[in-house]
């Protein structure tokens, strides 16, 4: 039984293609060998997928969290020929992580039921169920954790709440104040149409902006398209929540209660949180097992950017640096 009262549901190991095909006719859009998990919070279903390898030695759980507009397997487990290591989940598992993401509440295969915008509190609610699943599913007694953009307040917030089922943390393209932000200062001038509705229609166009409202040529033409693909298989529409949250309530965490090992990731060109915003943030961690890393030639986020690998390189040395040895 979960913390919720619910029992572990059985595991499905699954084909690539979300309509459950595996002839090669079809694009695949996400890559083979996943598991699909369910848990609860409350009445809400929460669907979890897991990719790991059992031929090489196991190095820890890494728990993804996804951002505003897109569930998680388009984020971390995408398919793209041609592209090595395309997902972040194959290239971790390889390496002897144990790789889990999570829908949250609202997105891709998750319940969409109840009459709520899918806030960030909404959001770690969902982290709690996820967590409490994969510590028993697994045995593990912390769990890494990796956000991004909105994701990666989600993470921080669960961590400064939660930071006895943390191991290290890693926040990508992550805002605190919103000061100075060229993306949230347009994106408040929709703020009553975000607060007047619990979604919001998603599409090829809101995808492709994605990547080019910071800069131009920062990810393929290819990679951005099976990206757009894999997100509106799953979604025609998107909560509002973090929307709202980031346009008008941030910040959302003090740095302050974050008592576990954090790396952060900015991208050089990210529009969402100005340098100035992030590095401060920094500062006021209190562990000093802290770093905090620019990403050459990105925007926001880097997963599905020219520099993807960077990314990956960054959180590996992150998530598999021993821990530092205290002095009195």
């Amino acid at each position: 039984m979960n913390a919720n009262g619910n029992s572990l549901e059985p595991l499905a190991v699954v084909p690539a293609n979300p309509n459950g095909s595996t002839s090669a006719s079809i694009p695949r859009a996400w890559s083979a060998g996943g598991e699909e998990h369910w848990t609860h919070k409350g009445d809400v279903r929460l669907f979890l997928w897991r990719k790991r390898r059992i031929d090489v030695p196991q190095a820890g759980v890494i728990l993804w969290i996804h951002g505003s507009s897109m569930a998680s397997q388009p984020t971390f487990d995408l398919h793209v020929p041609g592209r090595a290591d395309s997902s972040i989940m194959d290239w971790f598992a390889s390496k002897g992580f144990d790789c889990w993401s999570l829908d949250n509440e609202g997105y891709g295969r998750s319940d969409k039921t109840r009459p709520v915008n899918a806030d960030l509190a909404n959001g770690v609610e969902d982290m709690v169920a996820a967590v409490d699943y994969i510590q028993r599913a697994t045995g593990a007694e912390r769990v890494h954790l990796y956000g991004i953009s909105s994701g990666a307040l989600k993470a921080a917030m669960y961590a400064a709440a939660h930071p006895g089922q943390v191991g290290r943390l890693a926040l990508e393209a992550m805002v605190w104040t919103g000061a100075d932000s060229p993306t949230l200062i347009e994106r408040r001038k929709k703020l009553p149409q975000w607060l007047g509705s619990l979604r919001r229609p998603v599409g090829r166009d809101d995808i492709r902006r994605i990547f080019t409202r910071d800069r131009e040529g920062l990810a393929d033409e290819d990679t951005v398209n099976r990206f757009a693909d894999a997100v509106l298989s799953l979604d025609d529409s998107i909560p509002n929540g973090t929307y709202v949250d980031m346009c008008s309530k941030l910040p959302c965490v003090d740095p302050a209660d974050i008592q576990v090992p954090t790396l952060i990731l900015r991208g050089e060109f990210d529009g969402i949180a100005s340098y100035a915003d992030v590095a401060a943030f920094f500062e006021k961690i209190p562990n000093m097992d802290k770093q905090f890393s620019m990403l050459s030639g990105v925007g926001h986020g880097g997963l599905q950017s020219h520099n993807y690998q960077v990314v990956y390189h960054q959180l590996h040395g992150f998530f598999s640096q021993p821990a530092a040895r205290l002095t009195a």
